[in-house]
């Protein structure tokens, strides 16, 4: 039995949800998601709850996906989710315009980044013990997933230096430097 999912979903005053047979429709104070269900995978309102069940053991792999999906969808559209990054490099900067952020990462030519809408980007410089630390890029979004990619798309422009440290980093990275070479 699915532990994930078989606990209900609660939601928060404000939030409205409609249930159809492939998808639920979340819709709260910073916007809507829809959340496709899997064969198999039925959503029912209990009061104040959502429940999901399954209709045969056959779906038991996507019963906990399908109510954390939900559940992602519900604290999204209340609270929106946020990454944050770092730049560590001299030289290395960000910088937000309209629709788009143009990065500065040490190579020939500017890197422009277009933001997918629902996405916002804030660049700000925040005292950090980091050594050559540069600004925090800060994404907020109320889609889990999309907030998690562009995030990622972002740190695989200029991937941390195993050496020095130096690249684009999630703010709760952990490094580990490797030693470089040491003479004779």
């Amino acid at each position: 039995m699915s532990r994930i999912g078989r606990k209900p979903i609660a939601v928060p005053k404000g939030v409205k949800f409609k249930i159809e047979d492939t998808q639920v429709e979340v819709t709260g104070p910073k916007g809507t998601l829809g959340v496709p269900l899997p064969e198999g995978i039925k959503c029912r309102a209990d009061g104040e709850q959502l429940l999901v069940e399954r209709e045969s053991n056959d779906r038991a792999a996507v019963h906990g996906l399908a109510r954390a999906l939900i559940q992602n969808a519900v604290t999204g559209v209340t609270d929106g989710f946020t990454r944050q990054l770092d730049i560590v490099g001299v030289g290395y900067k960000a910088e937000r315009q309209k629709d788009r952020v143009v990065f500065n990462l040490g190579y020939s030519h500017p890197i422009e980044f277009p933001l997918p809408s629902g996405i916002d980007v804030k660049v700000e410089r925040v005292n950090k013990p980091i050594q050559q630390y540069q600004t925090t890029l800060t994404i907020t979004g109320i889609d889990r997933q999309q907030v998690g990619q562009i995030a990622a798309d972002m740190r695989g422009l200029r991937r941390p230096d195993p050496y020095k440290g130096k690249g684009v980093r999630y703010a709760n990275e952990v490094l580990k430097l490797k030693p470089g070479k040491t003479g004779k």
